[in-house]
C-alpha cells in the first residue's frame, strides 16, 4: 500500500493511478487463477441467435467474420454504489490517515473498473450524515466526475466527525430503489451499543434485494495486535476527544481479546446475512480488493 500511495504523490492524480493499476491487474488476470472472471472492456458483445439484427456492427463482421452487436452506455450489466465511511475513526493513524486514503484509492480503482465494464456506478461518503451521494451512471463523463470527487476527498481530509453508521445504512437503503451491489468501506467502529443497529441497517439493504460487499478497513498492526512501543502513551478517541494515558503492555492482552471477540461477532453476523466480508488491512495490495469484487460479481451471475 505504501508504494501505491507514494505513486499518488508522484503523479498527483487518482485517475492516472486507477488506470495504471486496473489495466495492470486486468493484464495479470490471464496469468492467474482468476482468468475465468469476465472483464469486458469492449463496446461490443457477441451476437446471440434470435436477437434483433438492428445493432449488428457489420464493419467488425467484415474484419473478424464474427457477429457483434453494438453496446450503448445505458446497457449496463450491474448497478453499484460505493460507500465510504468518512468519520474521524477512519482518519487513523492521524499522521498518515491511511484508512481513509486506502478506502478512497480502492473506491477509485473499483469505479474505474466498473465503468470500463459498462456498469453503472455511484459513490457515497458519510460520517454522522450523508456528505455526498451521486447518481449511478456508466458514462465516461460520470466516471470523471466520480474520480474528481474522490480526488477532492483524498486531498482535503477533514476530521472531528462522529459516526452514525446505522441510520446512514437505513437512509442509503431508502435512497437506492433499484437493486444494486453496495460496496462498503468502513472500520465498523461505532459505540458498542449501536452494533445491533448497524446490523439492522445492513439487513435493511439485504431486505431491499441489494447485494453487499463489506470491506472492513483496519490498521491491523495497532487496531488488532495493539503493537505500540512499550512506554506510556496518551490515546485519544478521534470522535469524542476523550483521552487516556496508559502503558500498552498492561492492556494488550485484554485489548486483543476484545478485538478478537468483536471480529468474530462481525464475521458471524455477516455470514448469517450472506454479506461478503473482506478484512481489508491497510497494508494489503489493492489487487486483493479488485479480486474480491470480481469474486462477488461472479456469484451474482
Amino acid at each position: 500500500m505504501k508504494l501505491e500511495l507514494s505513486k499518488i504523490r508522484e503523479v498527483g492524480n487518482l485517475t492516472i493511478l486507477a488506470r495504471q493499476l486496473v489495466e495492470g491487474f486486468v493484464t495479470g488476470l490471464h496469468k492467474s487463477p482468476y482468468h475465468g472472471f469476465s472483464v469486458e472492456f469492449s463496446e461490443h458483445r457477441l451476437y446471440n441467435t434470435g436477437e434483433s439484427t438492428k445493432h449488428i456492427d457489420w464493419k467488425v463482421y467484415a474484419k473478424t467474420d464474427r457477429l457483434y452487436t453494438k453496446r450503448f452506455e445505458e446497457e449496463t450489466n450491474l448497478r453499484c454504489l460505493i460507500v465510504i465511511d468518512d468519520s474521524s475513526s477512519m482518519h487513523y493513524p492521524v499522521e498518515s490517515k491511511a484508512k481513509i486514503k486506502f478506502s478512497i484509492v480502492a473506491a477509485a480503482l473499483l469505479a474505474y473498473l466498473l465503468q470500463k465494464q459498462r456498469d453503472a456506478v455511484g459513490i457515497c461518503s458519510f460520517s454522522d450524515q450523508i456528505e455526498l451521494m451521486t447518481e449511478q451512471k456508466s458514462t465516461s463523463t460520470h466516471l470523471n466526475k466520480l474520480l474528481s470527487e474522490l480526488q477532492n476527498l483524498y486531498d482535503n481530509p477533514s476530521t472531528l466527525k462522529k459516526t452514525q453508521t446505522a441510520s446512514i445504512l437505513h437512509e442509503i437503503a431508502g435512497k437506492t430503489p433499484r437493486r444494486s451491489l453496495i460496496i462498503l468501506f468502513t472500520d465498523m467502529f461505532d459505540s458498542e451499543e449501536n452494533l445491533d443497529e448497524i446490523f439492522s441497517g445492513l439487513q435493511h439493504l439485504k431486505h431491499n434485494k441489494h447485494e453487499v460487499l463489506l470491506f472492513h478497513v483496519t490498521d491491523r498492526k495497532t487496531e488488532f495486535n495493539f503493537e505500540f512501543e512499550d512506554r506510556p502513551h496518551e490515546f485519544i478517541d478521534l470522535e469524542t476527544g476523550e483521552k487516556i494515558r496508559l502503558q500498552p503492555s498492561e492492556v494488550k492482552d485484554h485489548f486483543r481479546k476484545s478485538a478478537e471477540d468483536f471480529y468474530k461477532n462481525l464475521k458471524l453476523k455477516c455470514a448469517q446475512m450472506k454479506i461478503d466480508l473482506i478484512e481489508a488491512d491497510v497494508e494489503i495490495s489493492y489487487h486483493e480488493i479488485l479480486k474480491a469484487y470480481l469474486i462477488k460479481r461472479s456469484k451474482m451471475h
